[in-house]
Order: C-alpha cells, then structure tokens, then sequence
C-alpha cells in the first residue's frame, strides 16, 4: 500500500511538473510533453480530477492550434483522446463545444470524435445522433481536400460504432437506443459523399472514400428500406480494383459489405453476385502481376463467406471457370476450393465432393460424350435415391461440358442422345421421378435443387414440345429458390402448374396416360408419410385431371376404390388423387363414386373394414373423398351438384356410421367425427371459393348444429383431441356462407365455443395429463391449433359485420377473459385478441376503438409476458384496422421488448406505445377510452394499473387540446369514479394526474367546473385543486385564471359567493407551494378586496354543501364565515410570499389576522398588513398600489377605509414617493379626511400625517389644505380615534413647518390641544402633551404671549400627570415642562425639576410640589394661584393617582399661598372638597386629603392670628 502511494504521488508529481512546461511556447519541447503525457495517461489508473481538468483545457487548445506542428497537434489529440478513459463526458463536453452546427470545425476535433466513437463505443453513442447532426450540416462547406479526407475518416469510424451498437446493444448498460434514427444520419451522409465528392476524387480522397465504403454500406444492410440502396453502391466499390495500392481496401470494405449480407440475410442479385465473383477472382488470379499477398488472403476470407451464404452459384460459377482454358483461372479456383474444404463449412460438403468428380472427368476421362447417359439409367430406380443430388450435378457437368465442346467442334448434336448400348429411361419416367424429387427443394434439399436444374437441361428430352415452355418457366422455378426455402405449399403448386401446364403444352393422349401409370408406378418408392408421397398423389390426380380420355380415368378411379391399398395410405391417397382429378373431371369422378357406393354395399360395414386391416374403404373415407372433390370441383360446376351429390351424400354417410341396429345414437368415434369435420370444412372452403353471392346454402345450420354438438362433448379438463379445433375451424367456414345468421345466433355460437375453450386448465397441467414427451407435445400441439382456431372464428364472424356496433358486441363476449384473475385465461383471451386485431383486416366506418383501447392497453404491462406482447400487438392492431398508419418496425421492437420481466423496462415500453398511439386514438372517442381506463384503475392488478393511468395521462396530453366540447362530460366522469379510486393511492394519482393535464389545456373550463363545488371544500375537491397546483407546468397558469376570476367576480366591489369559492381555491392552490411572485400584487390586492368586501357578511345558503356528515352529540356544525375564508387565503399568500422574499412578518404577528377579519380592527390589521411588505420591493409595492388605487374611490365604503388604511402606511416611505405617484392618493386622502365615516376620516388623517415623512416637500407645499383637514379632527370629540390620528398627525406635519407657516392656524391648535390633556385615552392625553410641546417651538413673536397664558392653564395638567398611571405620560410631562418654563421666565424650576431629568426614582409627590410651590411663592404667586384655581377638577379624576397628586399640590400650594391669596382663598369650598375627598376609595388619596386639610386649618389659623 505504501509503495502505491508513494508511485501515485510520485506521477502526481510528474504529472504537475510537466503541466507547468506546457505554458512554455517551445513548440519543439511540447511535442516530447505530450509523448510524455500520452505515456502516463495511459498507464495510469486513476488520475486526480482537477489534474484531468487542466490536462483537457492544455490539449484542447494546442490540438486546435494551427500554429504548433502537425505532429504535436496529433499527440495532444492522442493526449485528448486518452483522457476519455478518466473523465469521458468532460472530454466529450470540451471536443463538442468546438463542433458546431454551420461551421468548419478544426481537422483534429473531427478525428478526435471519430477516435472516441471508435475507443469509447459504449460512451459515444449517446452523443452520436448530435454529432451526426451536427456533421450533417458541415459537409457542404469542406473545400479542401485534406478535410474531405477527414469527415470520410469520421464517417468511417461512426459507422463502426453504430454497427457494433446494432448488432449487440444488449451488452449496452443502457436502454435500447433507436438505431434507425442513426442509421438515418449515416445513410445521409453517404449519400452526400457518394453523390458530392466520390464522382470527382483525387486518388487519396478516393482510399479515404473506399474505407468508409465498407463499414457504412455494412451498416445500412440492416434496415429492409435502405438495403436495395446500400447494395446499388457495391458496383461502385468494385470499379475502384484499379492500382494495387488501393485494392487491399477494397477487398477489406467488400468483406465487410458480405458480412453484413451474411449477418442480416440479405439477398445479393445474382448479376452483383456473379461480378463480385469475377472481382474477386481477378484478384486471386492476376495474370499481369502477382497479386499482393494481403489483398489476395483478402479475397480468399470473402469467397469463403460466400461459400457459406451462397454455396450452389459459387460453385457454378467454379464449375464455368474450371472449363476455361487460362491454367492460372483453373490453378486459382483449385486453390479456393482446396481453402473452403480446409474451413470444413458443411454447406460445401455435397458441391465439393460434385465438383471433384466433375475434375476427374474433365482431366482424365475422353469418353465423355456417352458418360452421362450412363449416369442418367441411375436417376429413377428407388435404390439410388440417396446419391441423387450428386448423380445430378455430374449429369449436368457432363452435358454442359459436352455442348461446349459440340460448339466449338462444330459436332453433330447426334452424338449427345447416341446412347449405344445404354437403355434410357423414357421421358414420362424422367419427368415423373424428378417432378417428386424436385418436391424437396422447397425444404433447402440438394437433392431438390439438383433435380429441377437437370429438368432445365432436359427439355428436348422429355418431350420437343416443352423447350420454349421450360425456358421460361423454370428459370422462374429456380429464382423463387433463391436466397431462402421457399413455403411448401408455394412450391407444390408451382410443380403442379408446372405439370399441368406441360401437358397441355404436349397434348398427347398417349403421352399423358403413359405419365399416369409411371407416377403410379412410384407408390411404392416413398414412405406415406414423406413429402414426396403427397406429392405424387397430387400429381397423379393432376394428370388425370389433365387426361382427356375419360374411359380411362374413369377405369382408374373405379381401381383405385376397389384397390386403395396400392396407393399406400389409402384414405390420403385416394383422397388427394380424386381430388385433383375433380378438377376437370367432376362428373365422372361423383359418377363413379356413386356406382361404387352403389354396387360395394360390402364397405358399408364400417367396423368390417377396420377389423379386417381396412384393405377396403370405409364410410369414412368416402365421406372425406367428398370433401376432397368438392374442394377442387370446378367452381362454375360445384354449386349446382353440392347440394343432392356431395351434402347429402355426406350426411346420408355419417347418418348410416352413427345408427345401431337401425337406431341413431350420438357417435363419439374421433375418427368419424374428424373425417365428417374435414369434409364439412372442404365444402365450405369450396362454396366461399366459388365467390356466388346468391348462393344459399340450404344445409348450413345444420352443419352448424353438428360442429357445435362436437365442441359440446368436448370435457373442459382435458385436450387430447384435435375435434374440437377441427370443428372451430368448420364453423368458421360455414359462417361465411349465405344465409348469414342473426346476431344473436353468431353471438350464441362465439360465446359456446369460448365457454368450451377459455376455462381449460393452464397448458402445463394439459401437458401433465401425456404419459410420453410426445403425448405432451400433441397436447401442446393441439392447444395452439385450437387457440388459434377460435381466435380465426372470432375474427372471421366480427369482420363479415357490416356494423360496427355488431363487431363491439361480439368482441364484448371476451371482456371477462381479458380482466380474469386467472393469468391462463387473460393469456388466452389476449392471444385471441391478437389473432383478431391484425393489420389486415379493414374494421366497419362506425367501429369505436376508444373503448377497446382502454381496455387493452394497460396489459402491456400484465404478469405474463405472452399477455404483454399480445396486449401491445392488440392495440397497435386497433388502429390498422381503422386504417390508421404506425410506425410498424418501431413498435415491433418495442412489442419485443416487452418479454423482459423488468417491470421497469415494461412500464416504460409501454409509456413508448402509448405516446407513439395516443395522438391517434380518433377524438369523438376519448371519452370511451378514459371511462375504460378509470374502470381499470379500479380493478387492475398493480403493474396494469400503472399502465393504465400512464395511458390515461398519454391520451390527455397528446389529444387534450381538442377536448373542450366533451370536458364537462370527462370532468364529471372523474368525478364519479374519485370515491372509489381515492382507495387506491397509485390510481387516485394518476387520475389527478389526468384533470391536471386537461387543466393544462383548458384550464378555464377545469377551474370553472371545480369552482362550482359546494363550499366548504369537500376533502377530493381540495385534492383536486392542490392536484392541479402540484402540476409544475401549469401552475403558474392556474393561478393567473383564477387571479382573473376573481377580479372579475369583484369588478362591482362587490363579494358574491364565486369570490368566495375563488378564494377557498386559491388557498388550496398558493398553500400547496405555489410560486406567487408574478402575480403577487395583483393577487394581494383582490384578496385584500375580498376580506374588506365580505367584512361581516354571513356566507349565502345556497353555497353551502348539503352533504351530511356526522357530528360529535352536541356539537353543530359551524356554517362558515366568508370574510375568515377570505382572511386565511390571504394569510396563506403572504406565507408563500415571504418565502420569496417579497414580504416580511407582520409586526402583529398572527393578530394580524383577527384584526383583519374583524368589522372593528380591520383597519388596523391593514395598516399592519401594509407595513409587511418589504420596503426593497419597489416593484411590488407600485404594482400593489396601481391595483389598490381604485380603491381609494369604490363605492364600498369598506373598500375605501381598506384603501386609504393601506395608503395611510405607505405615505410615510419616501423611497415609494419617489417611485410612486402619490399626488392624487394625497389629494383624495385629504377628501376622505372630510368624510362622513369617522374610521375613513382616522385613515386619511393618518396618511395625511405620514405623508411629512415620505414626502416633506408635498406636505410643505399643499400646507393648508392639510392642516385644515387635520385640524377638522381635533372637534371630533365623538370618536377619540380620529382626534387622536389628528393630534399624531399634526406632530409629524408641525416638525416640517415654521411659525410662519403655521401662524394662522396657532391659536385654534393650542386650543384644541389643550382640550385633550385629560382625555382618559392614554394615546389622546400622550399624544396632545407631544403635541403641546412641538407648538412651543412655532410660537413666534405673535403668539409668545398668548402661548405663556396657556402654559399657565395647562401647567396644573402637567405637573399632576407626572404620576400619570401610564409612564410614557408621565415622561412626556417632565420634558413639555422643561421647554415650557423659559416661557414663565421659571429657570429656578429647572433645579427642582432635575430629579425628574436625572433618571433615577420620582420623588414623592408630596416633597416635588412643596419645592415647586416654594419657588414659585418666591417668583410668582400669581402661577400659584392660578394652579390652585385649576386644581378643584381634578379632585374628581378617574385616576387614583391624579387624584391623590392634586390633593398633594393644593396641600403645597395652600401652605407657600401668601396671606393676600389666602384671603381670597375660598376655604369653606376647599374644606368640603377635601373633606369629601377622605371618603376616596383610594387611602393614598384619603391621606393626602386628611393632610391638606391640616395644612388648610393651620394657615387659616395663622391667618386669624395675624389679623
């Protein structure tokens, strides 16, 4: 450990060391730096982060700096590039930044992105389609050739990348990619190159151009529709074999290229294949000069890829060039062929071992000309049927190399059929054998093959008449054999057209019945159950059919009645030869089989032939004749026989198997049920063909009766037999044919056949019942082909219906298998469903989809993966058949991958599906398919659920625009099914889900809807708008319509109960974190509207929810108040507002509140509210006064008090002066200061007074306007409130004038000022005191004197409030006391005065007015008398303490009264008021009156005395 330590930091070291080097402009020393760099880069595991940083930002630069040396900018792209391994997407980051759409970019930044596709797959490829964007738009604009040559190299190294990601994106750690659109960028800058540059190219961009060749042509032959397109490009390719310099790239790009065609199976020309066969041999082969020796093992690697794809034209084309007479082809072929047989490849086997007889032949052997009719006795005899396909491919050699030599020697063609002493076999035989043998080329037989390429040879052979014909009809065999087997049944019927057409070609009578006994004659020669064997009855039936001797034929059918032993199976083969002898022969054929049944009474004993090892026909062999016959019966000719000769003769036939001693009983005999089901089907096959409309067909019902009879008896715990799939696919023939049945009956007969189906018990346990691995594959075997039976049946009865209503109401009969909680029967519903839903089938103009969709969707993500993909299968089948186009390749991929049991991987499939559909589903159909899906998330299983709603969501947000006309029928539907849903959590989200995407398309109408619930807001309802509020795309909208509709709800100021509804939303919404900062202002003000109009109103009746709920006993239910609503909505956005910093907490704190929503504080919770906004926020601010203004001029009144309550705190802040204009609100504050409304007239004086702090300049201005107004408060004596605002008021305004100013309003002020100094409010008396003391700086020379009278009226005020019980009060009377006695000319007070200035504990009342009242004897007895003449009213002050100080002052008073004063004293007054005063309740003020009254009784003593 510590030697890794020490080695890390030791690099670490190095690495910081050589970075500081990198500053240095010695491009020299930077190209060792970087070589060093590359070094350690490389060896080092883990680089520090900040070092790969820098590492990045130095190679970066020098890599684009075309200044440093060529080399050094490619090691520092080395350096770049190596980079990726420690921080890819850094690297991936620095190099895209400097590849940018429509420019140029740096050579190196392209090779360095083709390096890290080519280094960092796995990482590149997400980046990839941007890049190939990117690059796209940059080819256009390269000039120079060096750059051409670059983007070929990128071009290059991208198509690698994405071919590896193609061909193994499973080992990719991320979810699959869309290659395509790769592909698609790909593909179009190699057309740009191909059709640009390529045409015009120096030799050197020509290489680059052949190395990009391969790689990118490889890529495209993986997409189907751009194959033809990439191999168009090969011939281009090949022409480059020019300069042995270039040709090695050639060979390397065209080895990819058949790779790829290896890889993808597609299918080469055979004109491109033979020239990439000369290329490549010319490259193996050169004759000027020896080829070079990489390029030749080159072209030997592709010859050994085409000896594997293409192994029969490979070796005919060795075939031709080793009859060339240039010994360096013949040496080069040998040499190739020794190199395939080395690499063992199976499919050369049989070619070469051909091939090497052929070369000893051709070296050694002159016999040549009567060789291969030697070989041709060897084709038809059964015991040479093994070596066939090499017996062929030598003939073939043979006669070949026979017609070169005749043209060349000009010999007679006599030679090539002079067969000496070899006995041929005849053409019929030749025909015969190698027409079955041919059979086995459409299972990929060489055999096969070989057989019907020696038919091509053979022509003048088998008969003169077939060699036009042939020319062109088996080359055509031959090609449909090209690239892939080619379907059994395809190919038997060309063989038999084939024959047909060749006898008719040929013509002979003889000829024909000669072919007939030669097939006869192979019975024997193939086992029953071999492909062969079928063939050859049915083109022996053929031949007959194509006879035109009817004797004969008849003769024929007549032998092999009475001998089907001959033809080995006997029911098949008779069956199969009557059958196509039917063809042109359907009379005699039901001739002779009437003759038979007829005069063989013998075959009516069934068991009789079953005993005796069934050497005869049986009724149940005749009975499938029929069904033969009738199926290959010539159309014009069938329907006039079907019903007296083939129905009823089938009937009357298993009528006689099912009788016992005369009696009918039910036969459960398979083998005659199932021979009866086979003919039943062939009849209704040939009755459909026969295409007549107007046909009806008589015995239709009851065919019908005995098919479902069948699948009636059929027990539903077992499934061993095939009747019941037999008879599912009878009926769906005969349901085909006219007369068509009611509904009702087809639905009788689907629904029958499902019940007997659908309930079986899972497969495996089916399978358990098999006593043998084969029994278990039978009853396997027989479960598909029975599922797919009745999947056929559905489909066929629903899309005969012309009605679309019809088709739903069948379809309907498979819903409760579909939502089973069985997975068996959901699987089997679904497969059905799949086989029904297919993109062939052309559904009725009115068929709906909306309510299958919904129904079938959400299984995408179903428990079984069969489910899911037949789920997905179903619902991409919905729209085919409604004509509907998709994106078939895409959506196979995704069907795919819905067998991962990832339910992750399913769930987000399926998402893909449903917004790849949804946008399609038809709009008149939405509503069906979202009633289909809340059904869903109620029943569901969890993963389907999740399906469903993520295909509600889907379905809303792709079609939701176009809702508006059925929203009101969605909405209520959600509505309906919310009680359920709400019980489940994931399904109640996805249907919030669901109203919050229609909200987002109309969110008027949603919000409309939902606002006409009943107040208060039932739980869902709050659910729903807290729903719509979580939905981050749309929230902001939702809150700007119902801002709207609230400000058009109180546009008459005015709050009706949709305000209130309104309201009660906006708090689900803004308390659900809605942002509010857009709206705030606006939204503030209209609720601050709202609370001001429903102030005291009591909330409307018919608003309330009649819902009953259960109370406590005892308890009743609060009917809830509108304003409080009201309040709390705006209390929740002013929450959310200072969480976004646009507010701040209320100095009331949650008072606030109760202030507001009261009739009696609601302006005081306003000017609370107004000082919360925070004061930074000018924009707010001027927003919220904008929409505020108009309140200052509603025709509420209790608007207007908001209004100017809210104004009345802004007037104080000058910043909002100075943004705002407050002009007009000053002048209406100072109407309203008028008003007749005393809490309106407190607000605007208010304001009017706040105003000297934010606009001193104004009030300065508009001075006496404002002072009358403010003024005209102080005689409000009725409402302390307003005379106190005014007081306040006049404070702030006072400070900011002069005496001059206020000159004229001097007097009236003092005056009315004084009036208040015993105002039992605390703030009136505080406020006059301030007020008092502010005048005594505005008095002037005017109003001096005046001034110092009344401080003499009102000093007894102020020295008795100096034991004011508030304490503000009593500090207000000390300082006004301080400035008022310079205007008495008292300054020897101001030492008396000093204990109150001095902070610390008031004297005793007693002590402080005795000195006063001594210093005042001394001064000024006159100020003496003066407190003494006011002192008698506050005898009865309210205040104990008033009370008890102004017995103490008189007690001080009378004893410094001189004796002039005391004459004039009214002592028996004084006495009583004193003597009344020792009653006081208050004993401080008992003793202070017992007390004057001592003082008064001793002076007026010393009085008496005196006088």
């Amino acid at each position: 450990m510590t030697q890794d330590m020490e080695e890390s930091a030791e690099t670490l070291g190095d690495i910081n060391l050589t970075l500081g080097m990198l500053n240095i402009e010695d491009n020299i020393s930077k190209e060792n730096i970087y070589s060093h760099l590359t070094s350690i880069v490389q060896n080092t595991d883990i680089l520090d982060d900040a070092i790969v940083q820098r590492l990045i930002y130095y190679a970066s630069k020098d890599m684009r700096d075309n200044n440093i040396l060529r080399e050094t900018r490619m090691l520092a792209g080395e350096v770049l590039v190596s980079l990726a391994a420690h921080d890819f997407n850094s690297v991936m980051y620095e190099v895209q930044s400097n590849f940018r759409i429509l420019e140029l970019p740096n050579e190196f930044i392209v090779l360095a992105l083709a390096e890290l596709a080519t280094s960092y797959v796995s990482q590149s490829i997400p980046f990839m389609m941007m890049t190939l964007l990117t690059m796209q738009t940059m080819l256009r604009l390269a000039e120079e050739e060096r750059m051409k040559g670059v983007f070929c190299i990128a071009l290059e190294k991208f198509s690698k990348a994405v071919y590896q990601y193609v061909n193994h994106w499973r080992d990719f750690p991320y979810p699959r990619l869309d290659a395509n659109r790769l592909s698609d960028k790909i593909f179009m800058l190699f057309r740009f190159i191909m059709e640009k540059w390529a045409p015009t190219a120096s030799p050197v961009q020509t290489l680059a151009i052949v190395k990009a060749h391969g790689p990118t042509v490889s890529l495209l032959l993986h997409r189907e529709d751009l194959c033809d397109y990439a191999l168009d490009q090969v011939p281009w390719l090949l022409n480059q074999y020019k300069d042995k310099d270039i040709d090695f790239h050639v060979t390397q790009s065209l080895k990819q290229v058949l790779t790829a065609v290896v890889l993808y199976d597609a299918a080469l020309p055979k004109g491109l294949r033979k020239t990439i066969f000369s290329n490549l041999l010319h490259q193996v082969c050169r004759v000027a000069e020896p080829p070079v020796k990489e390029n030749e093992i080159e072209a030997s690697s592709c010859f050994l890829i085409l000896a594997h794809s293409n192994p029969a034209d490979l070796m005919e084309f060795f075939d031709e060039q080793l009859r060339s007479n240039n010994e360096t082809i013949r040496t080069g072929v040998l040499t190739l062929l020794r190199s395939a047989i080395n690499a063992e490849e199976p499919k050369l086997r049989d070619h070469i071992t051909s091939i090497e007889r052929t070369l000893k032949v051709v070296m050694g052997d002159l016999s040549i000309k009567v060789l291969w009719p030697r070989i041709l006795t060897f084709v038809v005899p059964a015991e040479y049927t093994g070596t066939l396909g090499y017996l062929f491919s030598i003939i073939r050699s043979l006669m070949m190399a026979e017609e070169r030599k005749k043209n060349n020697a000009l010999e007679s063609t006599a030679l090539v059929v002079s067969t000496g002493a070899v006995k041929l076999p005849s053409p019929q035989q030749l025909l015969a054998r190698l027409l079955v043998i041919s059979m086995l080329a459409s299972l990929g037989k060489f055999r096969g093959t070989g057989a019907i390429g020696l038919l091509k040879t053979l022509p003048e052979i088998i008969h003169p008449k077939l060699v036009d014909l042939w020319k062109t009809r088996l080359p055509e065999l031959l090609q449909s054999l090209e690239g892939k087997n080619t379907s059994i049944v395809l190919w038997e019927t060309m063989l038999l057209q084939l024959l047909k057409e060749s006898l008719w070609k040929i013509n002979d009578i003889a000829w024909t019945i000669q072919l007939s006994r030669d097939f006869n004659q192979q019975m024997g020669s193939y086992s029953n159950t071999s492909i062969e064997k079928k063939f050859l009855w049915k083109a022996l039936g053929t031949t007959l059919a194509s006879c035109q001797d009817t004797d004969f034929v008849s003769s024929q059918i007549k032998e092999f009645l009475i001998a089907p032993t001959q033809l080995g199976d006997q029911r098949q083969g008779i069956t199969s030869i009557l059958g196509y002898c039917a063809e042109n022969h359907l009379d005699t054929v039901l001739k002779v089989l009437k003759t038979f049944q007829d005069r063989e009474k013998f075959f009516m004993n069934r068991c009789k032939g079953i005993f005796s090892g069934k050497k005869s026909l049986t009724k149940t062999d005749v009975m499938a004749i029929y069904g033969a016959v009738a199926l290959h019966a010539p159309k014009s000719q069938l329907l006039t026989r079907l019903d007296q000769d083939i129905v009823s003769q089938v009937l009357f036939l298993y009528s006689q198997c099912s009788q016992v001693l005369g009696m009918s009983v039910m036969n459960k005999d398979m083998d005659l049920q199932m021979s009866f089901t086979r003919s039943i089907t062939e009849i209704g096959i040939a009755v459909q063909d026969a295409g007549d409309q107007r046909f009806k067909f008589s015995y239709k019902e009851v065919l019908l009766g005995y098919m479902l009879d069948f699948i009636r008896d059929e027990p539903l715990d077992s499934l061993a037999s095939p009747v019941r799939w037999k008879a599912l696919i009878a009926i769906r023939y005969l349901s085909k044919l006219k007369p068509q049945l009611s509904l009702n009956d087809n639905l009788n007969i689907l629904e029958e056949n499902i019940r007997r189906l659908l309930p079986l018990p899972p497969l495996k346990k089916l399978k358990d019942e098999g006593e043998t691995d084969k029994d278990k594959e039978h009853i396997s075997f027989l479960y598909e082909r029975s599922m797919d039976a009745l999947g056929r049946l559905l489909r066929t009865m629903m899309w005969d219906n012309e009605k679309g209503e019809d088709c739903q109401e069948m379809f309907s009969l498979l819903r409760m298998w579909l939502v089973s909680q069985k997975d068996w029967e959901r699987e089997r519903a679904f497969e059905i469903t799949a086989k029904v839903l297919t993109n062939d089938i052309e559904a009725p103009e009115d068929f709906r989809i909306g309510s299958l969709l919904g129904l079938l969707a959400p299984h995408s993500c179903d428990t079984l993966p069969t489910i899911r993909q037949a789920a997905a299968s179903s619902t991409v089948g919905l729209f085919c058949i409604k004509g509907i186009c998709l994106e078939v390749e895409r959506l196979q991929d995704l069907q795919e991958g819905l067998q991962c049991d990832d339910v992750q991987v399913q769930i987000k499939i399926s998402s893909k599906l449903a917004k790849i559909v949804s946008k399609l589903i038809p709009n008149e159909e939405i509503l069906t398919f979202l009633e289909e899906s809340l059904d869903g998330l109620e029943t569901l299983n969890p993963n389907c659920t999740k399906a469903c709603g993520i295909w509600m969501v889907t379905a809303l947000k792709e079609q939701g625009a176009a809702l508006e006309e059925q929203l009101l029928e969605i909405l209520n539907m959600i509505y309906h099914h919310m009680p359920v849903l709400r019980q489940k959590e994931e399904s109640f989200q996805f249907m919030l889900e669901a109203i919050s995407q229609i909200a987002s398309f109309h969110m008027d109408a949603v919000v409309a809807n939902i606002l006409q619930k009943p107040l208060p807001f039932d739980r869902d309802t709050k659910t729903l708008w807290k729903a719509l509020a979580e939905n981050t795309a749309s929230s902001g909208k939702l809150l700007r319509v119902l801002t709207d509709k609230l400000e058009n709800e109180l546009e008459d100021d005015i709050a009706g109960l949709e305000a209130i509804s309104v309201a009660c939303a906006l708090y689900e919404v803004v308390s659900a974190g809605t942002p509010v900062t857009s709206l705030y202002p606006e939204l503030f003000t209209l609720l601050l509207k709202l609370v001001s109009c429903t102030l005291g109103q009591k909330m409307p009746t018919s608003g309330l929810s009649h819902r009953r709920r259960v109370m406590p006993q005892g308890e009743r239910q609060q009917t809830p108040d509108p304003c409080r609503l009201s309040t709390t909505t705006l209390k929740c956005v002013q929450d959310q507002a200072m969480k976004e910093g646009l507010a701040k907490e209320s100095d009331e704190g949650d008072n606030l509140w109760t202030l507001l929503s009261s009739p009696g504080t609601h302006h005081v919770g306003v000017c609370a509210l107004a000082r919360s906004i925070v004061p930074w926020q000018h924009g707010v601010i001027l927003d919220i006064m904008e929409h505020l203004f108009s309140s200052l001029t509603s025709s509420s009144e209790n608007y207007r008090i908001t209004g100017t309550a809210f104004f009345s705190e802004l007037m104080k802040e000058p910043i909002i002066w100075k943004h705002g204009n407050l002009r007009e609100v000053l002048i209406l504050m100072d109407q309203s200061a008028w008003d007749a409304n005393t809490t309106l007239r407190q607000m605007a004086i208010r304001g009017l007074g706040n105003a000297a702090s934010g606009a001193p300049h104004k009030v300065k201005k508009h001075k006496q306007i404002i002072l009358e107004s403010v003024i005209r408060g102080l005689y409000h004596l009725a409402r302390t409130e307003v005379v106190c605002e005014s007081l306040k008021a006049l404070n702030k305004i006072l400070e900011l004038l002069t005496d001059q100013d206020v000159s004229f309003y001097f007097k009236e002020i003092v005056l009315q000022t004084r009036t208040f100094f015993e105002d039992e409010q605390d703030d009136v008396r505080l406020t006059a005191i301030f007020l008092f003391e502010n005048l005594a700086s505005l008095t002037g020379r005017r109003w001096k004197i005046f001034f110092a009278e009344e401080i003499k009226k009102s000093m007894i005020s102020f020295l008795l409030h100096l034991w004011d019980p508030n304490p503000k009060i009593r500090t207000a009377c000390r300082d006004v006391l301080v400035v008022c006695i310079p205007f008495l000319g008292l300054h020897e007070l101001y030492g008396v005065l000093d204990h109150l200035l001095d902070g610390q504990d008031l004297p005793r009342a007693r002590d402080f007015y005795r000195q006063l009242c001594v210093k005042l004897a001394k001064r000024n007895q006159e100020i003496l008398w003066i407190l003494h003449t006011h002192s008698f009213t506050f005898f009865s002050s309210n205040w104990e303490m008033i009370r008890s100080a102004a017995v103490k002052l008189t007690d001080a008073i009378v004893l410094n009264l001189t004796n002039q004063y005391m004459q004039l004293l009214d002592k028996e007054q004084l006495t009583t008021r004193l003597q009344a005063l020792r009653q006081d309740p208050c004993i401080s003020v008992q003793r202070a009156a017992e007390a004057a009254l001592q003082t008064l009784l001793r002076r007026c003593k010393e009085i008496t005395i005196l006088l």
